[in-house]
């Protein structure tokens, strides 16, 4: 009876843990993306996974598909799944700035 509680609790634990380590992490980043869905407005700039930049033109919540400007004349139609961010010049300037700073750093102690 003892060995089938200590399994009980170690199975407990692991299933706990996975739900932790993995689950909760990936509901969050969906439940992120969703939010970030149903904020974007016509006229927003915005960043693709793909890394393309553009503004939002037109956007079809029904079909979730958004019709995006990515030059003067130039128009894509996207899964409004596939827009990363809302596009902020500084956040993408910071972030660049940490990946190519400590290569740098490494080259000049070299």
């Amino acid at each position: 009876m003892l060995e089938f509680v200590l399994v009980f609790a170690v199975l407990s634990l692991v299933l706990g843990g996975y739900w932790a380590l993995v689950v909760f992490p990936k509901q969050r980043a969906f439940q992120h993306k969703q939010k970030l869905a149903r904020s974007l407005h016509v006229g927003d700039q915005i960043v693709t996974y793909g890394g393309i930049i553009g503004k939002i033109m037109d956007i079809d919540a029904d079909k979730g598909i958004s019709h995006v400007e990515i030059a003067e004349g130039v128009r894509i139609t996207l899964l409004t799944a596939a827009l990363q961010q809302i596009y902020d010049p500084e956040q993408v300037a910071h972030n660049a700035g940490i990946g190519v700073s400590k290569p740098q750093a490494e080259q000049k102690s070299s």
